[in-house]
C-alpha cells in the first residue's frame, strides 16, 4: 500500500474516531448531569479497568499499554468534561464562591506582619516590598509565624518557601501540612549577601562566620575561599548580624543582607559573596482566612497520595487536561507512614472558571487529604 493511501484511510480512521469521541462525551455528561446517580471514585475506577481489560482483551500483546493510555486519557477527558456541566461540589467549592460572591478586594498597603528573626532580616524586606506601611512583630522561628496568623495576633506572616540556588524550604514545606492558613501573595525577592563586621575587623582578620543555614549553603563557593574558618548556623541572617554586634571578639563575622550593616552599625568587608548573581527567594504571605485579591492568577494546592502506581500520573492528566500549567511540584514524605509523600503543587489559573473550581472539587473528593492554599498574585 502506498503511503499516500495509507494517509487517507488514517483520515477516514481519524473522522470516525471524533465523531464517535464527540457521541461518548455526550453520553458521559448526560450520565454527570443526572444529579440522582453519583457513581463513587472507587466504582468509575472499577468499572474503567474492567471496560480496559475488555477492549484490550482481543488486541496484540504490544498495543495493549498503548490502547490503556488512550482510554484513561478518554476517561479523564470525560470526567472533566461531565463535571464542568454539572459543577462537582464540594467544600472547598463553596468556600471559594462564598468570597467570590464578596468580590475581590483590593491588596492591602498596610498590615501587621509576622516575620522570623530581627530587624534587617530578608522576610523583613520582602514583607516591606509587599506591604508600603507594615508593623512587623519578629518571632523565633517558621513555626511561631504560622502560629501567630492562626491566633489573629497579626493580619499576615511572611515565610520563605525556595531559593533558585538552594532549592525549597523543606521545613516550611512541612510546617505546610500542620497549620490552617491562605496564601495572599508572593514575591520574588533578588538575595545579595554580604560579608559584615565590627568597624576595624579587617577579612583576614576572620575566624567564625555566623549566618542561616541557608544563606550559608548559597555562599558555599565564597567560603572555601576561607580555609579553616568556623561557620555557626544560627536562626536569621539578621540574627547573626545582631551577635557579631553583641560579641567581644573581633574576629567574627556574618553574612546578611546590606540593611543589616546600618541597623547593627557594621562594616562591608565583601558585596554580593552569593554563588550565583541572579540569586532570587520567593516568599509568600499568608493570611488566616481565604481573600480573593485583585488579578490573583495563581493557585496553590497541597494533596496527600499513597505510593502505587499511577497516581501521580493521574493528577498530572487532569491539569493537562484543561491546559492548566504548573510551575512547581514539590514531594515531602509524610512522617510515620509507609511511603506516602504529600505533594504541592502550584498552578496558573483563576478560581473564577468553572474547570478550574470543578479540577479542585474533584481533587478534593478523590484525595486522600486536599489542601487549598490560596490564590493569589506573585510578584
Amino acid at each position: 500500500m502506498k503511503a499516500t493511501d495509507a494517509k487517507l484511510k488514517i483520515d477516514a480512521i481519524d473522522d470516525e474516531i471524533a465523531s464517535l469521541y464527540v457521541k461518548r462525551m455526550q453520553l458521559a455528561a448526560e450520565i454527570f448531569s443526572d444529579a440522582k446517580r453519583d457513581v463513587s471514585v472507587t466504582d468509575g475506577t472499577l468499572v474503567e479497568k474492567a471496560t480496559v481489560n475488555r477492549v484490550t482483551k482481543s488486541m496484540p500483546d504490544d498495543m495493549k499499554l498503548y490502547a490503556k493510555q488512550l482510554f484513561d486519557a478518554i476517561y479523564n477527558t470525560a470526567r472533566a468534561y461531565g463535571r464542568e456541566s454539572r459543577g462537582l461540589p464540594s467544600k472547598v467549592r463553596t468556600e471559594i464562591d462564598l468570597a467570590l460572591e464578596k468580590g475581590e478586594e483590593t491588596f492591602p498597603v498596610s498590615a501587621t506582619v509576622a516575620c522570623q528573626g530581627v530587624a534587617g532580616a530578608y522576610a523583613q524586606i520582602a514583607a516591606d516590598k509587599m506591604f508600603p506601611i507594615a508593623d512587623i512583630l519578629y518571632f523565633k522561628d517558621w513555626d511561631a509565624v504560622f502560629g501567630a496568623v492562626e491566633r489573629g495576633l497579626c493580619d499576615f506572616g511572611v515565610l520563605p518557601i525556595e531559593n533558585s540556588s538552594v532549592g525549597s524550604v523543606n521545613a516550611v514545606y512541612d510546617l505546610m501540612r500542620k497549620h490552617s492558613f491562605h496564601i495572599a501573595r508572593a514575591i520574588r525577592l533578588r538575595v545579595q549577601h554580604y560579608l559584615l563586621a565590627k568597624p576595624g575587623t579587617e577579612a583576614k582578620d576572620i575566624t567564625e562566620i555566623y549566618s542561616h543555614k541557608q544563606a550559608i549553603e548559597q555562599c558555599s563557593d565564597f567560603l572555601k575561599t576561607i580555609p579553616g574558618v568556623k561557620v555557626t548556623i544560627v536562626e536569621n541572617t539578621a540574627v547573626a548580624a545582631r551577635k557579631v554586634k553583641e560579641s567581644d571578639s573581633a574576629s567574627v563575622a556574618c553574612i546578611a543582607s546590606e540593611s543589616c550593616a546600618g541597623i547593627y552599625g557594621l562594616k562591608v568587608l565583601k558585596q554580593n559573596i552569593q554563588d550565583n548573581d541572579l540569586n532570587y527567594t520567593r516568599f509568600i504571605a499568608i493570611s488566616k482566612d481565604m481573600h480573593l485579591y485583585e488579578d490573583a492568577d495563581k493557585i496553590s494546592i497541597m494533596v496527600n497520595l499513597p505510593n502505587e502506581t499511577g497516581s501521580l500520573n493521574r493528577i498530572l492528566n487532569k491539569f493537562s487536561t484543561l491546559g492548566l500549567n504548573l510551575t512547581k511540584l514539590e514531594s515531602r514524605p509524610m512522617g510515620n507512614t509507609d511511603f506516602e509523600f504529600a505533594f504541592y503543587f502550584d498552578f496558573e489559573g483563576r478560581v473564577d472558571r468553572p474547570e478550574v473550581k470543578n479540577l479542585l472539587s474533584e481533587l478534593e473528593n478523590e484525595c486522600v487529604r486536599f489542601m487549598f492554599l490560596g490564590s493569589y498574585k506573585q510578584l
